[in-house]
């Protein structure tokens, strides 16, 4: 697996002795294949992990999920986030900086998109105290953890064992803090949230650190844009088993948005999902605003 990328070469560990770190450069057939953090590739050559050596990757596999991203809701270029991660971790702060539903909502759609499982890992619970925030997102059947400084994690553990997970967030929300506390030897770099409530930039690239019990988590840079260009309503839809199958009733280039954008949309027809369907378009939402998130 792929642990870190750096200038042309990729840190990898074998699924026989995932403790013995390895660096690979890619094989010239795969030209300008994209790898990423998370990726399981075919490796051969000097596989020591001894200093100075290098192993190379002639294979990319096929992944299971993957976070994609663009630079922006108008860019036609996907950029890959991570490979085969099985959850998404959106770590928002609840204070400093202030909490927005609009990144959560952006954060899901490319999650449900990419086959991932969102969680919303909420910090900064002592500075907050009690928050509504969480209700926003109770009729989308959110796992939702508290892991501040100050919060207990063996709820997030439990989440996290045995699972390749990505953590996604702003600056400065505390997600490097959180990673040196459930990897105790990662010395992810710490920074404060600056004057403006943006946090500064401290992971300045995204790698992937083994826990202690079993399982790996993918720690990325701050994001500062998540373009969602790569997405359409009906990929949102389909993440949803329950509503899934009515969509297949609206008419061609329905937004599943409903009146007066949609008047004929399937969802609509079905009642008692009534509080469902209205989160599921919130979603919908944010996938087709430009919003500050």
């Amino acid at each position: 697996m792929v642990v870190s990328v750096d200038r042309g070469r990729w840190g990898c560990v074998l699924d026989s002795d995932p403790h013995r770190p390895l660096v690979a450069m890619r094989a010239r057939e795969l030209g300008r294949t994209p790898i990423v953090v998370g990726d399981q590739v075919d490796v051969v050559g000097d596989l020591s992990g001894r200093p100075d050596t290098l192993a190379r990757i002639v294979r990319v596999t096929e992944r299971t999920t993957v976070l994609r991203r663009t630079a922006d809701d108008t860019d036609p270029f996907e950029r890959v986030v991570v490979g085969n991660a099985e959850k998404l971790f959106i770590v928002v702060a609840l204070a400093d900086p202030p909490p927005r539903t609009g990144f959560v909502e952006r954060a899901m759609v490319a999650a449900y998109a990419g086959g991932l499982e969102p969680v919303l890992c909420l910090t900064k619970h002592d500075l907050a105290g009690d928050s509504e925030f969480a209700a926003a997102f109770d009729d989308l059947d959110l796992t939702i953890v508290y892991a501040g400084i100050d919060d207990p994690l063996d709820a997030t553990l439990n989440l996290l064992t045995g699972h390749l997970t990505c953590f996604l967030g702003h600056s400065g929300v505390g997600k490097s803090t959180l990673v040196n506390r459930l990897v105790p030897d990662a010395a992810r770099a710490v920074g404060e949230v600056s004057g403006v409530g943006k946090g500064k930039h401290t992971s300045t690239q995204s790698v992937a650190l083994a826990l202690p019990g079993g399982g790996w988590v993918i720690d990325t840079p701050g994001i500062r844009s998540f373009g969602l260009a790569h997405i359409t309503p009906d990929d949102v839809i389909a993440a949803f088993t329950d509503l899934a199958g009515a969509i297949e009733n609206c008419p061609r280039g329905c937004t599943h948005l409903g009146p007066p954008a949609d008047p004929e949309c399937a969802l609509d027809e079905l009642p008692d999902r009534a509080r469902r369907v209205a989160a599921i378009r919130m979603l919908l939402v944010a996938l087709n605003s430009n919003d500050q998130w």
